[in-house]
């Protein structure tokens, strides 16, 4: 809950913000996010639809705009400028193309909606800030963003692994399930349908990556309990990459 209220207009420009990037938010996240009652949420849902914005309310479910209905383009702060700024310098060190390239691209459509004294301010701050780890920009894997849309469409994956311990390459199909970064490096945690269990690749081992047109069956999984059990078994000689 914030420690300080904002003013109700403040508040019907960042619900109306919020449901234009969620597909489904429902009375109690937005009472907690602005700290006021469940009731007030109520009143401002109702603001919005009777100055023209087409909400639609699923039963027991939550709050979402009307498929097709579009919001003029967001304006940014420049505190917020220098956030997506900022954050550009450290995604350019990355080591996958997909991802650099894909944010550059959005980060493009972003300063075209600046205006022109916040544009003047972005570049300067741009050429004042930098982030040194992967100094030399080396790439590594460029799988990253097909991976994401594998995992949020339930795809099939094939791939070509060179495992990490042996340099074995290996077929595999797998079922990816979530992705998460360390030590300058993507993983990906997938089933490996030949292994029959929960592995982890390293994008920079895939040789060749192919997302195949089968959909898999949607497993139980949440990212923190798989970490935790990998912290249990972390001493174990067999735990690790595949």
């Amino acid at each position: 809950m914030n420690s300080e209220p904002i003013s109700r207009l403040s508040r019907l420009s960042a619900i109306l913000t919020i449901l234009q990037s969620s597909r489904l938010v429902n009375a109690t996240q937005l009472s907690k996010k602005f700290g006021v009652s469940i009731r007030t949420i109520y009143r401002d849902i109702r603001s919005l639809e009777v100055s023209g914005v087409p909400i639609h309310m699923e039963e027991g479910k939550g709050y979402s705009l009307m498929d097709g209905y579009t919001l003029p383009p967001i304006m940014f702060s420049e505190a917020e400028a220098n956030a997506l700024i900022t954050a550009q310098q450290i995604v350019l060190q990355n080591k996958d193309q997909s991802f650099k390239d894909e944010y550059t691209n959005a980060i493009t459509k972003i300063k075209a909606v600046l205006k022109s004294d916040k544009k003047d301010k972005t570049k300067k701050l741009e050429s004042r800030i930098a982030y040194v780890r992967n100094y030399n920009r080396v790439v590594s894997s460029n799988n990253l963003i097909s991976i994401q849309s594998a995992i949020t469409n339930q795809s099939l994956i094939s791939l070509e692994y060179r495992a990490l311990y042996n340099s074995k390459l290996t077929i595999r199909e797998v079922e990816p399930m979530a992705i998460y970064h360390t030590q300058d490096n993507w993983i990906m945690i997938a089933w490996c349908q030949m292994r029959e269990a929960y592995r982890d690749f390293r994008l920079d081992r895939i040789e060749k990556l192919t997302i195949k047109s089968q959909r898999f069956t949607e497993r139980e999984f949440d990212l923190m309990t798989y970490f935790k059990s990998k912290l249990e078994i972390n001493s174990q000689p067999t735990s690790g990459m595949t």
